[in-house]
């Protein structure tokens, strides 16, 4: 996947990422790179194991918000694949800014770029089923978009971004509203220009629902074979949604079912970073 075909992040998002980092890490000011002359200074990022890139926009933000004249030029574009050893950007700016700005640079790109290695791992695993890898609300608070933008980077898609632009009706709204049927009639009466996805734990709570017609039916911690009864007894008129425990030793199995969308929620709760350096060049 190259930058150019990635659905970008609105820059303004972006800035308030890195307005936030930055006060943490900053506060009442740098008092190492204080004692730094302040001259322009050059860098080079390095990656040290292989992994997919994610996370430059915020990266770049960094620096800028410290020194609006610096420049990255970036040898490889987020969602692309990186090698252990790569050079990953070369960087331009002013020496207190460059330093000041680094760790949080640094820490949007490993956390991204782990999100999206970790992605495109699970899409592999799919590759040539009908399946789509997606991910969940189950992100780093205050970073959704960020970790979103890294899904796609990795190959996945996204689900809703928040409670606001699709209807989700889990097990404890089911039980609140009284049931499936009230619940999805509900569901269309306020909110009739919205997709209604509904949570199943059973098959006969999925006959429920298939009768409803609802956008996308969840499934949640089906086993293998409900899988695949779920699969033929939908037979293509909505689309299914399997969730719950997924990783990926079953993932291929899972996939074969002939499900439509697995959600996962590890893709951005269970970050492992990835290794960048950062070295000032002499």
């Amino acid at each position: 996947m190259s930058r150019s075909t990635l659905r970008p992040v609105e820059a303004a998002a972006i800035e308030g990422d890195v307005a936030r980092a930055l006060a943490e890490d900053i506060g009442s000011g740098d008092v190492t790179s204080d004692l730094l002359p302040d001259v322009p200074l050059r860098a080079r990022l390095v990656c040290r194991e292989q992994a997919v890139l994610a996370g430059a926009p915020w990266f770049e933000a960094c620096l800028r918000a410290l020194d609006a004249s610096a420049r990255c030029i970036w040898r490889v574009a987020d969602g692309e694949v990186l090698y252990a050893g790569a050079s990953v950007c070369e960087i331009e700016a002013r020496g207190r800014a460059l330093l000041g700005a680094e760790r949080c640079a640094i820490n949007f790109l490993q956390t991204l770029s782990g999100t999206a290695t970790s992605t495109a791992a699970y899409v592999a695993a799919v590759a040539g089923t009908g399946a789509r890898i997606i991910d969940t609300r189950k992100t780093l608070p205050g970073l959704r978009l960020a970790q979103k933008y890294a899904v796609r980077c990795g190959g996945g898609g996204n689900h809703r971004i928040g409670l606001y632009d699709m209807v989700l009706i889990k097990e404890n709204h089911i039980v609140a509203a009284g049931g499936i049927t009230p619940a999805i009639t509900a569901a269309r009466a306020l909110h009739a220009s919205l997709p209604v996805e509904v949570e199943v734990e059973t098959l006969a709570q999925l006959d429920e629902a298939l009768a409803l017609a609802p956008t996308r039916i969840l499934l949640d911690n089906f086993t293998l074979e409900d899988l695949v009864e779920a699969v033929r007894r939908s037979a293509g008129r909505v689309a299914l949604e399997a969730s719950g425990g997924i990783d990926l030793p079953g993932l291929r199995a899972l996939a074969e079912t002939g499900v439509d969308y697995i959600s996962i929620g590890a893709l951005t709760k269970h970050v492992r970073a990835v290794d960048f350096s950062l070295r000032v060049v002499e």
